[in-house]
């Protein structure tokens, strides 16, 4: 059985983010997705401020992801993963579960949920 063309999307799209590729990874967001990010209260809102958000980085932080799963239908996307944040000689290890919503095969909206939100916001600070 074949993936669905949304988890398909979503896998693409993070495997660009990993690779650095975000002119790809762009191209499989909304320009007016909302993304929500760990610990923050206020989502960033269009593609452009997302790219400038990422641009800045996470404080000269480099994140590796492992996939667990993802699974998904017409409307959204869920991928599970553990993800491994470098910054010189510190390094946190959390998982998440990042949940799309997809609309003709791009994120409209972002959530991501941790196991330890605290322990990530200190690491990024």
């Amino acid at each position: 059985m074949s993936e669905h063309p949304n988890v398909m999307a979503a896998r693409r799209m993070g495997e660009a983010m990993l690779r650095g590729d975000m002119q790809e990874a762009a191209s499989y967001l909304a320009d007016d997705v909302v993304w929500h990010m760990i610990g923050h209260a206020e989502p960033v809102r269009g593609k452009a401020a997302l790219a400038e958000s990422m641009a800045a980085g996470g404080g000269g932080a480099s994140i590796n992801w492992v996939t667990h799963d993802v699974v998904g239908n017409d409307d959204h996307v869920i991928a599970l993963g553990e993800a491994t944040a470098t910054r010189g000689d510190k390094s946190l290890v959390y998982r998440t579960a990042e949940i799309y919503h997809m609309k003709d095969g791009q994120v409209t909206e972002r959530w991501a949920f941790s196991d330890d939100t605290a322990a990530i916001n200190d690491f990024f600070a």
